[in-house]
């Protein structure tokens, strides 16, 4: 039963590792010391929650659509390759973080932007609500809830981390070679992932 948390705990991992708006805000606010713990509490839970709604949802779905088991674990599959490709891609051509915006001060304007970056990404969705969601669904029943509360896990861990460790961090994150080596780490667990899904 541990290799369904620790798959899930890589998915979500390798899902949310990425140079991108939500996770550049976060960084800037860990650095500029503002709101850091209600922004990564509040991008962690958005996780969690989109992960359970695809969980749940598409396990009731499936109930009726037992068929559609075998669509979501090659699309699965799929996407989980495309995305390794993506982060190869990053390794030839890593991108610096750059920290100049200016960080909002009021809380609600942090956490409304913060949800803008969050729930106006479509990525997210593909992510959370239905790639974990269909992964969870592939295994066994059993396995399901350790899958997802793996990837959750992951959410928390890389929000949090990333948020308070992001000032000692800064001086290695505005360098693309860090960037360079945690995407070929991606691409490498992105495609194990697919592998590893086909042939089970």
């Amino acid at each position: 039963m541990f290799h369904a948390l620790l798959d899930g705990f890589l998915l979500g991992g390798s899902l949310i590792v990425a140079i991108g708006a939500q996770n550049a805000f976060v960084m800037r606010q860990g650095i500029v010391g503002q709101h850091i713990f209600w922004v990564c509490l509040f991008c962690a839970v958005a996780d969690a929650v989109l992960m359970v709604t695809g969980v749940y949802g598409i396990g009731y779905i499936v109930s009726y659509l037992p068929t559609l088991i075998p669509v979501m674990t090659y699309a699965g599959a799929v996407y989980l390759g495309w995305f390794g490709v993506q982060a190869l891609k990053r390794v030839f051509k890593p991108l610096a973080l750059s920290t100049d915006e200016q960080p909002v001060e009021r809380l609600s304007a942090a956490l409304l932007r913060c949800a803008g970056f969050t729930l106006l990404n479509p990525h997210v969705y593909l992510d959370t609500v239905v790639l974990v969601g269909g992964l969870a669904n592939a295994r066994l029943p059993e396995e399901r809830d350790l899958f997802t509360l793996g990837a959750a896990c992951a959410s928390f861990l890389w929000f949090f981390s990333i948020g308070f460790g992001a000032m000692v961090l800064k001086p290695f994150l505005d360098r693309a070679v860090v960037w360079r080596c945690i995407d070929a780490v991606i691409a490498t667990i992105m495609f194990w992932l697919s592998l590893h899904l086909l042939l089970s």
